[in-house]
């Protein structure tokens, strides 16, 4: 195995470890990492529909309506109709929603300094750099991906 296949699955293995730890924490205030970004996403942005959701999320729109769903039953998030189209739902954080998430906020924080204060502040700034640099070619593929996939070519007319 080379160097590089290496390195990203240390980043992966690092990635899973820091979540589950991460997420272990947040259950404990009633919140799971998963459900957190929902309720993030609803108390910075505001109330918004499933579909926005999903494209902001990146996740299929039957993912976003089963934890909607869930979301809504544990009285965290209420679903109203969109007044500009009838079939639509807008979706919004409740105060028990925001409740939950700032108690979770602490517990997550807590958390990822543990982790992360090991680091010197220039090895924080490498890492940092490091961490931009990847992001930078990773959406730099992803929109090569995304180009590749959308520009077929162009078909002729059938005599």
């Amino acid at each position: 195995m080379n160097d590089t296949i290496e390195l990203a699955q240390g980043m992966f293995k690092l990635y899973h470890q820091v979540s589950r730890l991460v997420n272990e924490a947040m259950m404990d205030e009633g919140v799971s990492l998963a459900r957190s970004k929902f309720l993030f996403l609803l108390s910075c942005e505001g109330p918004q529909r499933s579909t926005d959701i999903a494209a902001t999320l990146g996740f299929a729109p039957r993912t976003v309506t089963e934890a909607i769903d869930g979301l809504e039953r544990d009285k965290l998030v209420l679903r109203e109709p969109d007044p500009r189209d009838r079939r639509a739902k807008i979706v919004s954080i409740t105060e028990t929603g925001r409740a939950v998430i700032n108690a979770a906020l602490e517990p997550k924080e807590k958390v990822v300094k543990a982790i992360f204060d090991i680091l010197e502040e220039g090895q924080k700034a490498q890492l940092a750099e490091i961490l931009e640099c990847l992001s930078t070619r990773t959406l730099e593929l992803q929109r090569e991906r995304d180009e590749a996939r959308f520009n077929l070519p162009e078909t002729r007319a059938m005599d």
